[in-house]
């Protein structure tokens, strides 16, 4: 079995624990959201700071430049096209939807996919493409779930976030390359690396409140279509008119193509917004993503 493959069978293995744990009682509704509050305050920033702490200098900036900036249109474009898209959806799915366009799974999925189809330098270009997405979503994703109109509030709510602070704190050790303590480095990767298995488990406990008939959902289809093939394809044709590097057009095209987030899910949970649709979401595209990603990985090489 391929790397890509594994790993993805992997993710929804720790689903089916969450959702056993929750059947049989071991967890209940509190400890659902103790789990929760853990992961967004403590869990995902440590892997948000570990994330960021990547070999940096300024040819690497000259270097990178290129795919950065393309990120930043992707995700302004995501931004624009999650917002005109679902006016007419309840608002707390609306909110699901918005954020499911913003966040994709490009971090936990995408950065292995990048180094198992493209290597090393796959993985490099991969770290510097999600840098946008993951402002973005602790920020204008975040704004969406938070639900206040208040731009102060919202800018408040914002920068005072665990995961916001988290993007600060990284994005300072990646351009000044600061290297930390053995022991604090040591204790940021073991807390960093609970993140996909908690995350997994919390979304397997939100699915055990899910009947199976719901989750055949037009919005589901719909959203998985655009997410996995859509958004890709539309990124590849003005790579290909403008005949980029075969490596950089590859890491764009298959990091736009991840299925949806997990943090949809979690942050839809944190606030109260329709999390058994936010886990839909995350569930069913990743589920065709076993599909789309095997396949968007053997056109683009």
């Amino acid at each position: 079995m391929s790397p890509v493959l594994s790993l993805q069978f992997s993710m929804f293995l720790m689903i089916f624990v969450g959702l056993i744990i929750k059947k049989i009682g071991l967890i209940g509704e509190q400890g659902k959201k103790n789990l929760t509050d853990l992961v967004i305050n403590l869990i995902l920033p440590c892997n948000i700071i570990r994330s960021f702490m990547i070999e940096f200098s300024k040819d690497t900036l000259i270097g990178f430049a290129d795919i950065f900036i393309i990120s930043l249109v992707i995700q302004a474009g995501c931004v624009v096209l999650g917002r005109l898209s679902y006016r007419k959806q309840p608002v707390q799915r609306q909110k699901c939807l918005q954020y499911g366009f913003i966040c994709s799974n490009a971090g936990f999925l995408g950065n292995p996919v990048a180094e198992g189809v493209f290597g090393s330098m796959g993985l490099a270009l991969a770290s510097i493409y999600l840098i946008p997405q993951r402002v973005m979503m602790w920020s204008s994703g975040l704004a969406i779930f938070s639900g206040t109109t208040d731009r102060k509030a919202i800018l408040k709510k914002v920068l005072t976030h665990p995961c916001i602070i988290a993007c600060e704190i990284g994005l300072v050790l990646m351009f000044t390359q600061v290297q930390l303590p053995d022991f604090l480095e040591k204790t940021l990767d073991s807390l960093s690396n609970c993140n996909t298995a908690l995350s997994m488990l919390v979304i397997g406990m939100i699915l055990a409140e899910i009947k199976v008939k719901e989750l055949a959902d037009r919005e589901l289809i719909t959203y998985t279509i655009m997410r996995l093939a859509v958004i890709p394809a539309v990124i590849l044709v003005p790579c290909l008119l403008l005949k980029l590097p075969d490596l950089v057009t590859g890491v764009r095209v298959l990091l736009a193509g991840m299925p949806a987030g997990a943090t949809t899910s979690i942050l839809a949970s944190k606030y109260h917004c329709d999390e058994k649709f936010g886990t839909k979401l995350v569930v069913f595209s990743t589920a065709f993503s076993l599909i789309t990603i095997p396949v968007w990985s053997m056109l683009l090489t």
